[in-house]
């Protein structure tokens, strides 16, 4: 590759063919050497940077292509890495490693059965308590309830655990 190229003029085919048989095996050995990557990744790596070099424009210069090169291609392996290690393979379970068992995100029948009895039981409560348990259900503490019906927070508490005692009955 020669530095005094016109900066539109590509480099030519033996330039570059002579410049890849000189410099490709130590450029596998420095990112080799810089990330620690299986094979098939530092060659992918190397390739991508040459391939980059094939389009640089303007032309990188002959003194620093082999610095150029390595920069790209470590950056290259990095970038490879890490999409790696957000994709599973699809192909044989064994290399999946331990199965994790995660629960489903929507409750499956038996829980919707379930929770369709406790709405149901709530709605027998008293509209003010009713009220009250949901408010508490969502996270509100006994001074925000009161606040928001205009309740003493002693009330809201003696509503609650009227609520929660006739809960507690219809389900024995």
């Amino acid at each position: 590759m020669s530095a005094h190229r016109l900066p539109d003029a590509g480099p030519s085919s033996q330039d570059i063919d002579s410049a890849y048989r000189r410099l490709a095996p130590r450029l596998e050995r420095i990112v080799g050497k810089a990330v620690t990557a299986p094979h098939p990744v530092v060659e992918e790596a190397c390739q991508v940077a040459w391939s980059q070099l094939l389009a640089a424009n303007p032309p990188i210069r002959d003194e620093v292509v082999l610095s150029w090169l390595g920069t790209t291609a470590v950056r290259e392996a990095w970038r490879l890495l890490r999409r790696e290690r957000h994709h599973l393979p699809l192909g044989d379970e064994d290399q999946l490693g331990e199965v994790i068992d995660l629960p489903a995100r929507e409750p499956g029948p038996e829980r919707l059965a379930e929770l369709h009895e406790q709405l149901a039981e709530i709605r027998r409560l008293p509209p003010r308590q009713q009220r009250m348990v949901w408010l508490h259900g969502a996270g509100y503490r006994y001074a925000e309830i009161a606040a928001a019906t205009g309740d003493s927070r002693r009330t809201v508490e003696r509503q609650l655990l009227r609520a929660k005692r006739a809960l507690k009955d219809d389900a024995a």
